[in-house]
């Protein structure tokens, strides 16, 4: 790796740092494990291990944890999973789906754990992986990546100073992932406003004693469910949509989409007809709620028996009428009725029909619709700077880590120790012949 500081060096990862052992859980032991769905992939962090019986552990070997030690997954999916086992799971378990990296003496845990945080290291364990049937990269691979390495007390410097920096990152992260549920709870409000009158009480200049509330079906021009296609669908012709096609509000119908034949729009399935301007809600769940205006890229549209259209009349709006159904206070009411099966909610065709909607006049469900619009544009507009932010700040962490292991992220100390005679060391004291100690019984003979 070109253009380290001159007291870098760059080493196999395996140089220094060394294997954890493995032990047998007693049957009747209780211990903490940690496997790959443990670690939280954002955080980086081990925040669900099991509490095991030993004779539960799913098997009897497992490898040894100390607190300090790094986790690695050696698995394709799972190749972000990278954790640092904290003090509290000292001494615990992990899975083989794991390889244990443990800092050698004189080196800083926390470099180790960075370093495979890095896009370089995780894209190069990516090129390695191998096996069809059980993807996974080799721990000799993983302990062969060529690591950078800076003296140790830089190591501590710049792992000081990326604790700090991640930290910063991560508050920055939780407070802008708030704001989808924040402006979730602001369009809702919208929409609670608007139906209630609240929205255009100052135009109104009044009660809303002039609204009327009425059946659906005496309201509508048409309240009717759909239904499926005896004959089959087709490659073209009369575009035909299901629940799926219903996202984010919206018709999207270039996810799998499906025709019917004209014919048979006209004639098996003419009772779901489907226009511009008709307004679709699911009732088939959960969830349930989901909303959508036909659009007007097509003339004409069918639907499964999974959706139900409302058609505009002269006294209801299509705005009007979406502002009611996404509002789903008809829903709310009804749901202790809904029925299913297998985890599903129906709403039927009946008690769609019987929804009880608002009907201001339709000059003032004009003026709604227009400041309902107006105020779903402004969220929009923030969604959109949330959306941007948020880009930046992913790319905050990796950016950041590439800075500490180029030897950017903190100044040089030049009365450092060189990283090269740290790595001298660990490799000498690696070599050293180890003196057994006597056994009790010949220390006693002698």
């Amino acid at each position: 790796m070109s253009g380290l500081p001159f007291s870098w060096v760059t080493s196999p990862l395996g140089a220094f740092t060394i294997d954890c052992g493995q032990r047998i859980p007693e049957e009747t032991e209780e211990f903490k494990y940690i496997d790959i769905g443990s670690v939280n992939r954002d955080t980086k962090r081990i925040e669900t291990p099991q509490q095991l019986l030993g004779k539960n552990a799913p098997s009897r070997a497992r490898k040894h944890v100390k607190a300090g030690d790094v986790l690695v997954s050696m698995t394709r999916p799972n190749l972000n999973a990278v954790a640092l086992v904290p003090d509290e799971l000292d001494g615990q378990i992990a899975s083989t789906g794991f390889d244990v990296l443990r800092a050698s003496s004189g080196i800083e845990h926390r470099w180790v754990s960075y370093l495979v945080r890095t896009d370089a290291f995780v894209e190069a364990m990516s090129e390695l992986v191998q096996g069809a049937l059980y993807p996974a990269v080799r721990p000799r691979d993983i302990r062969g990546f060529e690591a950078p390495l800076a003296p140790i007390n830089e190591q501590k410097r710049i792992a000081d100073k990326l604790d700090a920096v991640l930290a910063r990152v991560d508050a920055c992260r939780d407070r802008l992932d708030r704001i989808p549920a924040i402006l979730k709870r602001f369009r809702q409000s919208v929409l609670a406003a608007a139906t209630s009158g609240k929205l255009t009480e100052d135009w109104r200049g009044g009660d809303i004693s002039s609204w009327t509330h009425e059946r659906a079906a005496d309201v509508c021009a048409k309240v009717q469910s759909g239904g499926t296609p005896k004959e089959g669908f087709t490659h073209d012709g009369i575009p035909f949509l299901k629940v799926y096609n219903i996202v984010n509000q919206k018709v999207a119908f270039d996810y799998k989409p499906q025709y019917i034949a004209p014919a048979i729009h006209q004639g098996t399935m003419s009772k779901s007809k489907v226009q511009p301007g008709d307004v679709l809600m699911n009732i088939v769940g959960p969830p349930l709620g989901k909303v959508a205006i036909v659009p007007d890229s097509n003339p004409a549209w069918n639907i499964n028996q999974a959706i139900t259209l409302f058609r505009p009349s002269d006294r209801i709006s299509t705005g009007w009428l979406y502002c009611i159904l996404c509002g789903g206070e008809n829903i709310a009411e009804i749901v202790h009725e809904t029925r299913g099966s297998a985890g599903q909610t129906n709403i039927s065709l009946s008690q769609c029909r019987d929804f009880i909607f608002p009907v201001p006049s339709v000059e003032e469900q004009t003026e709604i619709v227009r400041r309902v619009d107006s105020l779903f544009e402004y969220a929009d507009r923030l969604e959109a700077r949330y959306t941007s932010a948020r880009a930046q700040v992913e790319k905050l962490t990796p950016a950041t880590l590439a800075m500490a292991f180029r030897g950017e992220l903190v100044p040089q100390d030049p009365n450092d120790e060189p990283a090269s005679v740290l790595l001298q060391r660990i490799h000498t004291q690696c070599n050293e012949p180890r003196v057994s100690k006597p056994s009790r019984n010949r220390r006693e003979q002698g």
